[in-house]
C-alpha cells in the first residue's frame, strides 16, 4: 500500500461519516470540524494509510515523533483522544482497535477521493493553550503522569505537592500536554511565581487567560494549571473554591509545597526518582533501570557528546543520586558539572553539595535557577520560630521521632506542644518527610535540606551547642536501652 506522502495533497480519505482532508489536516463530520490535535492527526494518518494492517507501537512512535524520545503513555493518550473524537464504539461502529502485544489497527473501510474540495480555513480548529515547548523528555514519571491524566477530569481539583526540586511543574506541564485533546476550551498554565501581592492574583489570572475570570470561565470546558501556589495559599484556596463552584466544567491542577486545603482537593505527593541500591552497582544495564540514573545520564549526554556510563562509574553515579535524594533539579544541576569535573569529581564535591548546585538555569525565575535558590525561597517563607526549629532539627543525622525532637531541642521558649505543631507545619511544607512504620511516626530531612539547615545553624553560632545536646540525648537513650535489656536479663 502506498504511503500517504505519495497521495495527492488534495486527497480526502472517507470512513464512516468522516472526511479526512489531508492537505488541510482537517477531519469533517458533515460540515462540522472535529477537535483533533496535530499529533493525533499524525497517528490517524499512519493508521489509515495501513488500514486493515497492524501497526506496532514502536512504528507509530517512530513515524509520529521521529526526532524525539517519548513515553508510550503519550501514544495511548492520543489514541484515546482519537477514539473519543470519532465516537469509536458508539452504535457498534469501530475504527481503531488494540491488538494485544502487537499494536493498533484501523479496521473501518477507507475510501480515497482525489478531488477533495478545499474547506474554508476559518473552520480549522486552532490549539488553545499557552504551554511552553518541552525540550527534553520527562524521566521516571510515567506512572504518576498517567494517574493524574486519568483522575483529573473526574476529580476536577488535584494538587501536586513536594519539596523544592522534586519536579512538580515538570509533571504538571506533562499532564497538561497529554490532556490538550480532552478539554474543548483549552489548557492554560498560570505561573504564580511571577507575583507576590495576593491582590494581583485575579488580575494575573485574567491577563494570562485573556478573559474575564468572573464570567467567561463559567461555561468553559478547560483545564487551568495553577503553578507555584506556595506563597499565596489563602488566596489560591478562595479562588479555587469560587472557580469550581461557578464553572462546573472546569478542572484545576495546582502545584505547591503544601496543600491548598480547598474543598474537594485530591493530593498527590511526588516521590523522588528511583535510586539504585548498593546491590545494583555491578551492572550498567541494571543501574540504568533506575530513573535517577536515567536522568543523570541523559542530561550528561546532552552536554557531552559521546558520554557513556562505564562499569567503573557505577559506584560514583549511585552515590551522586543517593546524596542528591533523587531530586530531579539537583541531578540536572549536578549533570552540568560532569563535563568539567567528571563523575568522580562531582562525587567528591557532594560534601559541599549546595555550592555544587548553586549554578543552574539562568533563564528561569531566581527561585528556580538553582536548588540553593529554591531552598532560600522556602526558608524565607517560614516564620522566625519555624526557621529556628528547622535549623536545630538538622543535628539529627537520621530519622527522628517527636519524642527525640522534644528531648534535644525543647526549652523554656520552645515548649513541647509548640514544637510538635511547628514540626508538623514543616512537614506539611515539604521541608521534612514523614515515615510511618512499626506504629511510630518518624520525620526525616532530605540530605540537601539538612545540609542547608546545618549551614544556617552554623552561621547562627549555635551549631556546637545543639550538637552537644544531641550527643547527650543519644548517650542517655543508649544507657536507658542498655538498662532495660539488663533488667530483662535479671527477670
Amino acid at each position: 500500500m502506498n504511503s500517504l506522502r505519495n497521495i495527492n495533497s488534495d486527497a480526502v480519505l472517507r470512513f464512516g461519516p468522516y472526511a479526512f482532508h489531508l492537505h488541510q489536516r482537517l477531519i469533517l463530520e458533515g460540515d462540522r470540524p472535529l477537535r483533533v490535535g496535530g499529533r493525533a492527526l499524525d497517528i490517524l494518518q499512519v493508521l489509515v494509510e495501513r488500514a486493515g494492517s497492524v501497526v506496532s507501537k514502536d512504528a507509530l512512535i517512530a513515524r509520529v515523533w521521529p526526532t524525539s524520545v517519548v513515553e508510550e503513555i503519550n501514544l495511548r493518550v492520543h489514541i484515546a483522544a482519537l477514539r473519543r473524537a470519532l465516537g469509536d464504539g458508539q452504535n457498534g461502529q469501530r475504527y481503531i482497535v488494540n491488538i494485544p502485544q502487537r499494536g493498533y489497527s484501523f479496521i473501518a473501510p477507507v475510501h480515497r477521493d482525489g478531488t477533495g474540495t478545499p474547506v474554508p480555513v476559518e473552520t480549522v480548529h486552532k490549539p488553545q493553550h499557552n504551554l511552553p515547548a518541552r525540550l527534553t523528555p520527562v524521566t521516571g514519571r510515567d506512572s504518576i503522569v498517567g494517574s493524574v491524566v486519568r483522575q483529573l477530569p473526574v476529580r476536577r481539583l488535584m494538587t501536586l505537592v513536594g519539596p523544592a526540586g522534586i519536579g512538580k511543574t515538570t509533571v504538571a506541564l506533562r499532564v497538561a500536554e497529554l490532556l490538550l485533546q480532552h478539554y474543548q476550551d483549552g489548557v492554560w498554565r498560570v505561573d504564580l511565581a511571577a507575583i507576590d501581592d495576593p491582590a494581583q492574583l485575579v488580575e494575573h489570572l485574567s491577563r494570562t487567560l485573556e478573559m474575564d475570570v468572573g464570567t467567561a470561565l463559567a461555561q468553559r470546558h478547560a483545564l487551568v494549571v495553577l503553578d507555584n501556589c506556595d506563597h499565596l495559599l489563602e488566596c489560591c484556596r478562595a479562588l479555587v473554591d469560587n472557580l469550581l463552584a461557578s464553572a462546573p466544567r472546569l478542572s484545576i491542577l495546582a502545584t505547591s509545597r503544601e496543600p491548598l486545603q480547598a474543598a474537594g482537593e485530591t493530593l498527590l505527593r511526588l516521590p523522588a526518582l528511583a535510586v539504585p541500591p548498593a546491590s545494583a552497582i555491578y551492572s550498567v544495564a541494571e543501574v540504568m533501570d533506575y530513573s535517577a540514573v536515567q536522568l543523570l545520564v541523559s542530561r550528561a549526554r546532552a552536554r557531552q557528546q559521546g558520554f557513556a556510563l562505564r562499569q567503573q562509574d557505577l559506584k560514583a553515579v549511585r552515590e551522586i543520586c543517593r546524596r542528591l535524594d533523587g531530586l530531579p533539579l539537583a541531578i540536572e544541576l549536578a549533570a552540568t558539572q560532569i563535563d568539567a569535573l567528571a563523575l568522580v569529581g562531582v562525587q567528591a564535591q557532594l560534601g559541599n553539595c549546595l555550592q555544587l548546585l548553586t549554578q543552574g538555569r539562568r533563564t528561569a525565575l531566581p527561585r528556580h535557577q538553582s536548588l540553593k535558590a529554591a531552598l532560600d525561597w522556602s526558608y524565607e517563607q517560614l516564620s522566625p520560630m519555624e526557621q529556628t526549629v528547622l535549623q536545630q532539627l538538622a543535628v539529627f543525622k537520621m530519622a527522628f521521632t517527636l519524642e527525640s525532637a522534644i528531648g534535644v531541642i525543647s526549652c523554656a521558649v520552645l515548649r513541647p506542644t509548640c514544637l510538635v505543631e511547628i514540626i508538623e507545619r514543616l512537614a506539611s511544607k515539604s521541608l521534612l518527610s514523614v515515615e510511618q512504620g512499626c506504629g511510630e511516626t518518624r520525620y526525616r530531612f532530605l540530605n540537601t535540606t539538612r545540609t542547608y539547615a546545618l549551614e544556617k545553624l552554623d552561621h547562627s553560632g549555635y551549631l556546637r551547642a545543639y550538637e552537644l545536646r544531641y550527643e547527650r540525648y543519644i548517650s542517655r537513650a543508649r544507657w536507658a536501652s542498655a538498662g532495660q535489656v539488663s533488667l530483662q536479663l535479671v527477670e
